[in-house]
């Protein structure tokens, strides 16, 4: 008898028999599950290369990925529960580790590959931004708040400083709230303004519930900020709000 380990898979895998042929001797041809899985691995992998990623699925691409975290079996059912359980790729991608963890199947490896590859893309992201003048590279700001705030479960209030030619120097978390608010102190702004030397700001802020249409507070909070920062010679080029719908600009709604 071959043993489980023989096959290459832990004692918990069990091995199923899959019929696949009808030989002339009437019995069935079994193989194990193991090598069944080893089959669509392969077999999606070359639809990836002859298609393109582009080609895929969500729940492809991310079953895709986990199989380099799970190096045998199959993992396509845990691919769609994390979709389910988080709306989209997206929202995937921005759940917390322990958000992550909540999902049966879901251990610390597979968190932690699935955050480093949300701070990777974030990362490609800002790589687009830096060096450049923000508010002409607009589209690309764009796509970069959608990664950082678009999914996040609480409300996260974060500032964009830039220099004197609009380039970036840095995008720092200010405050993080509960699922619909997060304190915000114009002083620390502009504090933190002062010390990074910035002139001009980006104020930018999430909605969890999806929907970006700015507040009253919201609107009032601006104003604040955009008082405070006339003191001191800063200028507040935006406030962007940030939903799974889209983004709300202060500018653009003739807010500020």
């Amino acid at each position: 008898m071959v043993s489980v380990k023989a096959l290459g898979v832990s004692d918990a895998t069990p091995v199923e028999p899959v019929v696949v042929a009808q030989p002339a001797s009437g019995k069935p041809v079994r193989k194990s599950a193991h090598a069944h899985h080893a089959g669509h691995r392969e077999r999606l992998r070359q639809r990836a290369k002859a298609g393109g990623f582009v080609a895929l699925p969500d729940y492809e691409l991310l079953e895709l990925y986990l199989f380099r975290t799970y190096p045998r079996g199959d993992v396509k059912p845990l691919a769609k529960s994390l979709l389910t359980r988080f709306g989209s790729l997206g929202g995937v991608l921005g759940a917390t580790i322990e958000e992550l963890a909540t999902v049966p199947g879901v251990g610390e490896g597979a968190a932690m590959d699935i955050k480093l590859l949300h701070e990777a893309t974030l990362r490609a992201g800002r790589d687009k931004i830096v060096k450049r003048p923000v508010i002409s590279s607009w589209s690309a700001l764009l796509g970069y708040v959608r990664v950082a705030l678009a999914n996040e479960s609480r409300e996260q209030f974060r500032v964009l400083f830039l220099d004197k030619k609009n380039q970036l120097i840095a995008d720092e978390v200010m405050n993080r709230g509960t699922v619909d608010h997060a304190p915000v102190y114009p002083r620390e702004i502009m504090r933190r303004a002062l010390e990074l030397s910035s002139s001009n700001l980006i104020i930018l802020h999430n909605h969890p519930s999806g929907d970006p249409t700015p507040s009253r507070p919201d609107i009032d909070m601006t104003k604040q900020i955009v008082e405070a920062g006339k003191a001191l010679k800063i200028a507040v080029h935006d406030h962007l709000v940030v939903g799974r719908e889209g983004v709300a600009s202060f500018k653009a709604l003739g807010l500020m």
